[in-house]
């Protein structure tokens, strides 16, 4: 067949560990056959991280910003042990972290659904997307041990010389402090990441936050988000036929536990990263996880929801044979191919980016799947393919559907 041609390059972001080696595997057998692939190519790879003092890091993000989509593999944020095993120069920052504060983007994470992978919650019959607000709070928190009796005062000094403060808690004896922040502006790209995503995808959104008990901090997120959909989104919301509503963090956890599922979930920074953790477990891995940065501007970028896979990185490397699931790196780069295709108009690339999804399901729906999915599966007698031939198997299902 004739390979679908491509107009404006995609970002591409290499990785680190065994989610490098999918990834080559990944374009050597689902990408090059069908595409003649366009893209920016960026060096993520801790070893080039380091030689470029996380130059490349910056730069991959900067030409996101100019082409509007990237897709991403897994990379490693060093700590002290990484350090010393890759020589660094340094502890460099995450690069996630880097990419999201300069593309000031929201990250959603969403379930892949697959039959004979079960949710543990009986009645989720459709994904559940979590937006996590990926700024400040308690990531961002300054923190005192408190060593004896005193008085713990917050204190706000402005710039022009206004002083307001509170009386945090009159101490007895030792305890601990933390102070959190946000800022309007953060929380401002939050609301509309969010809205946009919801309109881009056709789906409910919600939002929740405590803001009975934290009557300013979290009242502040709420008031933002209901300002800008009243001033910017209700309208749209209501031609897509799709809803916005506001309820407390209590009330959406019994909520989502009794729902199907099919909607987006809004969350502040902790509560996303405690429920992404829950709902991706609830569906059955990690590694069957989408996520994606989207920016207020729309700028995507498309990424596996896991990390590097250390352990069967480190047995390839010792020539041991690997299972490991490829599925949240494969529907990164069918996210962002399809993104593509919708922002330059390209069909055929559309629907390419459908069918490599559809070819991914029913490979495993056949039974062929990678040994993490072979442990959970409900379906009978799997058959476990190595690393390799499961992407193998996955386009020997896609030239069937071509």
């Amino acid at each position: 067949m004739e390979k679908i041609q491509m107009t404006t390059p995609l970002v591409e972001m290499d990785g680190d560990e065994m989610t490098r080696i999918l990834w080559q595997y990944i374009k050597d057998e689902l990408i090059y056959p069908f595409i003649d692939l366009k893209s920016e190519y960026y060096d993520l790879g801790l070893v080039h991280r380091n030689e470029t003092d996380d130059k490349v890091t910056f730069d991959s993000a900067y030409a996101t910003q100019k082409y509007g989509v990237a897709v991403k593999c897994a990379t490693i944020t060093p700590n002290a042990a990484r350090v010393k095993e890759y020589n660094l120069k340094e502890m460099w920052k995450s690069p996630n972290g880097t990419i999201r504060a300069i593309l000031d983007g929201t990250v959603f994470r969403a379930p892949i659904v697959v039959k004979g992978i079960e949710p543990c919650v009986k009645n989720w019959k459709k994904p559940i997307t979590i937006a996590r607000h990926a700024y400040g709070d308690v990531y961002k928190s300054v923190e005192i041990d408190v060593p004896g009796p005193g008085t713990a005062e917050l204190v706000f000094t402005g710039d022009d010389g206004q002083v307001i403060k509170e009386t945090i808690h009159k101490f007895d004896g030792p305890g601990v402090l933390q102070g959190q922040h946000n800022v309007d502006k953060s929380i401002e790209s939050f609301a509309r990441s969010c809205f946009k995503y919801a309109l881009d995808t056709k789906q409910t959104l919600w939002f929740a936050t405590k803001d009975t008990i934290s009557k300013k901090y979290d009242h502040t997120f709420k008031d933002i988000f209901q300002e800008i959909f009243d001033a910017e989104y209700k309208e749209q919301f209501d031609a897509a036929g799709i809803e916005y509503f506001y309820t407390l963090i209590d009330d959406a956890v019994a909520r989502v536990m009794k729902s199907e599922g099919g909607y987006i979930w809004a969350c502040k920074n902790y509560d996303g990263d405690v429920m992404s953790d829950m709902i991706s477990s609830a569906f059955g891995s990690l590694a069957m996880m989408t996520s994606v940065l989207v920016s207020p501007d729309g700028k995507y970028e498309y990424e596996a929801a896991h990390g590097t896979v250390m352990r069967h990185y480190y047995k390839h490397l010792a020539g041991e044979e690997t299972s490991t699931n490829s599925v949240a790196t494969i529907f990164a780069w069918s996210g962002a191919l399809r993104k593509r295709g919708e922002l330059d108009g390209i069909q055929a690339l559309q629907d390419f980016a459908d069918k490599l999804e559809a070819a991914t399901i029913k490979t495993i729906e056949d039974g062929k799947m990678t040994k993490d999915l072979a442990l959970i599966t409900t379906l009978e007698n799997p058959t476990v393919l190595n690393s390799e031939n499961f992407i193998k198997a996955i386009r020997e299902t896609l030239e069937g559907m071509l």
